[in-house]
C-alpha cells in the first residue's frame, strides 16, 4: 500500500512541476509529448527540444501568418494537429521540420492548401487530411512531398478532380478518396479510370440522385452520360478534319507552302528564257538562209544564133533595150519566152529551107 501511495505522490509532483515549468504536457522517456485537449493556443516553449513525437490535437492553436511552427524541434518525426478548428496553414509553415514523417491535419476545417504549405517536408511519409472542407486540390502542394506514401483525403467536399492531380497522385501508393460528394457525370471519367487501375473500392457517387451510392469504378460510360457526348465530339472532330483538309487543298500551309513560290517563279523565268533563245536561234537561221539566197552571180549570156558570148551590157545602146510596154505586148500571147535555146535547137537557114523544098 505504501509503494502505491508513493507512486501517486510522484505523479502528482510531476504534474505540479509541469504546470510550474509552463507546459501541461505529458512526457515519457521515449521522447513522446502529449499535449492534447489542453485548450492551448500556442505551443509550449518549455518542451524539450529532443522530443520525436508531439500530440497537439483537440486544442485551439493559432498560427500567426508567415510564421513557422515548432522552430526548435529538429528531431520531430510525428506531429498531430488534428481537431484544431482555428488552425490556418500559411506557406512554408512546416519548413523547419525536415525530419518529419507523419503529419495529421484531420478535422481542422481546412478549405484551401497553398502550394508552398508543405515546403521542406521532403521526408514526409504520411499526410492525413480527412474530415476537412477541401473542395478542390491545388495540385502543386504535392510537389515538395517526394517521399509521400500515404495520403488520406476522406470525407472532404471534393466533387471532381482534374487529370493533373491524378497524375501527381499516381506516384503515391496509398490514396484514400472515400466519403466525398463526387458528381458522377462525364467529367468523372478520368477519376474512374484511375480508380480502376488501382482497384479502389468504396468511392461512390453523391450526384445525380439516380447514381447515389454506386461505386464510380463499376459504372460504364452510358451511366455517366458520355456516350452521346463522345459521339457528338467525334462528329465535330470529323467535320473539323474535313474542313482543314479542304482548306489545305485551296491554300498553301503557312510554314512550308510560302517557301515554294521562289522556285515556281524561277521555273517560269527559266522556261521563258529558253523559249526566247530558241526563237532567236530559229530567226537567225532563217535570216542566214535568206541572206545566202541573195548571194549569186549573174550567168554569162550566150548568143541565140552563134553561141558566142554577147557583148558587155555596158556597150549596149540603151535604145536597143525594149521598153516594158513592148515586152508586155509580146507576152500577151500567154506563152513564156525561153531565152535559153540550145545551139542544137536553132532554126534552119534559108538555104536549108530551099533545099528541103526542092526535095
Amino acid at each position: 500500500m505504501a509503494p502505491i501511495c508513493l507512486l501517486c505522490w510522484v505523479c502528482s509532483l510531476l504534474c505540479v512541476w509541469s504546470v510550474v515549468m509552463g507546459h501541461p504536457c505529458g512526457l515519457d522517456h521515449q521522447g513522446w509529448a502529449d499535449c492534447s485537449g489542453k485548450s492551448l493556443q500556442h505551443v509550449p516553449n518549455s518542451l524539450p527540444r529532443n522530443i520525436t513525437s508531439l500530440d497537439l490535437s483537440f486544442n485551439s492553436l493559432i498560427i500567426p501568418h508567415h510564421r513557422t511552427l515548432l522552430k526548435h524541434f529538429p528531431s520531430l518525426h510525428s506531429l498531430n494537429l488534428s481537431s484544431n478548428a482555428k488552425l490556418t496553414l500559411s506557406p512554408a509553415v512546416f519548413s523547419n521540420l525536415g525530419a518529419l514523417r507523419l503529419l495529421d491535419l484531420s478535422s481542422c476545417g481546412i478549405t484551401y492548401i497553398h502550394m508552398d504549405t508543405f515546403k521542406g517536408l521532403g521526408k514526409l511519409h504520411t499526410l492525413l487530411l480527412r474530415n476537412n472542407s477541401l473542395q478542390e486540390l491545388d495540385v502543386p502542394f504535392l510537389l515538395p512531398l517526394k517521399a509521400l506514401f500515404h495520403l488520406d483525403l476522406r470525407h472532404n467536399t471534393l466533387v471532381s478532380v482534374d487529370t493533373w492531380s491524378l497524375q501527381l497522385m499516381e506516384t503515391i501508393p496509398r490514396v484514400h478518396l472515400e466519403g466525398n460528394p463526387w458528381v458522377c457525370d462525364c467529367s468523372v471519367r478520368p477519376l474512374q479510370q484511375w480508380l480502376q487501375r488501382r482497384r479502389a473500392v468504396q468511392v461512390t457517387c453523391m450526384l445525380p440522385p439516380g447514381l447515389r451510392g454506386q461505386e464510380i469504378a463499376a459504372l460504364d460510360s452510358q451511366d455517366l452520360g458520355c456516350q452521346i457526348k463522345q459521339r457528338f465530339a467525334r462528329e465535330v472532330n470529323t467535320t473539323q478534319q474535313m474542313t482543314v483538309a479542304e482548306n489545305n487543298t485551296t491554300a498553301l500551309p503557312a510554314g512550308k507552302g510560302g517557301r515554294s513560290w521562289p522556285y515556281l517563279v524561277g521555273f517560269i523565268v527559266t522556261a521563258i528564257g529558253i523559249s526566247i533563245l530558241i526563237a532567236l536561234a530559229a530567226k537567225c537561221k532563217l535570216v542566214q538562209k535568206n541572206f545566202a539566197s541573195y548571194r549569186h552571180r549573174p550567168l554569162p549570156e550566150i548568143s541565140s544564133i552563134g553561141g558566142s558570148p554577147m557583148e558587155d551590157t555596158s556597150s549596149w545602146d540603151r535604145s536597143s533595150i525594149p521598153d516594158a510596154a513592148d515586152l508586155q505586148a509580146e507576152d500577151d500571147d500567154g506563152f513564156i519566152e525561153d531565152n535559153y535555146i540550145q545551139p542544137s535547137e536553132q532554126l534552119p537557114t534559108k538555104e536549108e529551107q530551099e533545099l528541103h523544098r526542092s526535095i
